[in-house]
């Protein structure tokens, strides 16, 4: 692993846990896309479907697990928990997400390495990982006001992406095995986005 991905996977963390702790410490989910949420839940579930498959390592099976747990906690606070679904606001929040999904499933029928269900879900969750900030981004737009959590939660989301870009750079020119560029062509299976 280099430090990259480590860098990475570590802002992607702090991300999940500052917007866990706005969630429980405010009980409060004001500026907080639902839709994004959903977006990332599925993206998770859809690439994580060789958790039960294949083990690469103790840390990988591990941040897999915590991505997703930690993506359904969020959705399942934001819809089900008393106080915080009552600050969500809908009228913000009106993004059409399921074109999102709809595309990103019909690029992956497209651009895929090979047509096997798992690399399908895998180039999926990769395409709609790649828009799924867009909800957010447009609430926040249109609410005009971004309090501190959230703002340090879209900057931790921006930084994970920087790193991992810097982390495909990297092993694309330091591992000969490594073709995964972007989803269209693969290598060994790990964490990767």
């Amino acid at each position: 692993m280099n430090i990259f991905r480590l860098a990475g996977d570590m802002t992607h963390l702090l991300s999940i846990l500052v917007l866990l702790l706005k969630i429980y410490a405010t009980k409060s989910c004001s500026g907080i896309s639902r839709k994004t949420q959903e977006l990332y839940a599925i993206v998770f579930l859809a690439r994580y479907l060789d958790l039960f498959t294949e083990f690469i390592s103790l840390y990988n099976t591990v941040m897999k697990i915590v991505f997703i747990v930690s993506s359904l906690a969020i959705v399942y606070c934001m819809r089900l928990h008393p106080l915080v679904r009552r600050t969500y606001d809908r009228e913000l929040d009106t993004f059409r997400h399921y074109f999102l999904v709809g595309a990103s499933f019909f690029l992956a029928l497209i651009l895929h390495e090979k047509f096997t269900l798992q690399e399908i879900f895998w180039a999926f969750s990769i395409y709609l990982e790649a828009v799924a900030i867009l909800p957010q981004l447009v609430l926040l737009q249109r609410s005009g006001n971004v309090d501190n959590l959230t703002g340090q939660y879209v900057f931790f989301l921006g930084a994970y992406r920087a790193f991992y870009i810097l982390n495909w750079i990297y092993r694309y020119l330091t591992e000969p095995r490594f073709t995964r560029w972007i989803a269209c062509v693969s290598a060994g299976r790990t964490i990767q986005n």
